[in-house]
């Protein structure tokens, strides 16, 4: 079958994996490029709970979080198995430096980089951010993840004092255009 020139042809693992801060919109970004440009999705998050059986909440209370970064990395090692997807990782994948190998082994890694304010004030349900805790251990965690998110952005992304639908443009035409989506 001949190659069709409006559409880009990846060989091999050439998953987009979204990495940023707790409430910078990972999740929804992968979720409606994904719809928009018809690739499948998902969420480090959402597959580790439903391997260990709990939200992360649960799984950060009962297993601690070491259980919840080993299972983190299992999940994201299966991923070499699929293709062309968009994952929306959870905020402190970039914490094990084997995983940042892992992303760059599989794909290109794209960081939404935002302030803190801006992430406390998307995210609705702070409870269920167990790494989260008071404001104070929020702005630490901030300050630890921020350069290593830095080091593992292959794209970086400003996503303050944007929209939400400016972002997803913004970023949809970046990755088009590079030939990434």
């Amino acid at each position: 079958m001949p190659h069709d020139p409006r559409y880009v042809v990846h060989e091999g693992c050439d998953h987009l994996f979204f990495v940023g801060f707790l409430g910078a919109g990972k999740s929804t970004l992968a979720r409606n490029l994904g719809s928009l440009f018809h690739r499948p999705h998902v969420d480090t998050d959402r597959l580790v709970e439903r391997a260990l059986g709990g939200s992360v909440a649960q799984i950060f209370a009962s297993e601690g979080e070491e259980s919840f970064r080993d299972a983190e990395t299992v999940q994201l090692r299966k991923l070499a198995a699929r293709k062309s997807l968009l994952v929306s990782c959870g905020g402190g994948i970039v914490e094990r430096p084997v995983n940042c190998e892992l992303m760059h082994e599989m794909g290109v890694v794209v960081f939404l980089d935002g302030d803190l304010e801006d992430s406390l004030r998307q995210i609705q349900r702070p409870e269920l951010r167990p790494d989260l805790g008071s404001d104070e251990h929020a702005a630490e965690v901030y300050r630890r993840r921020r350069p290593l998110y830095e080091r593992a952005a292959d794209i970086t992304i400003d996503i303050r004092n944007k929209t939400f639908e400016q972002v997803a443009l913004e970023s949809g035409q970046l990755l088009w255009e590079r030939g990434l989506l």
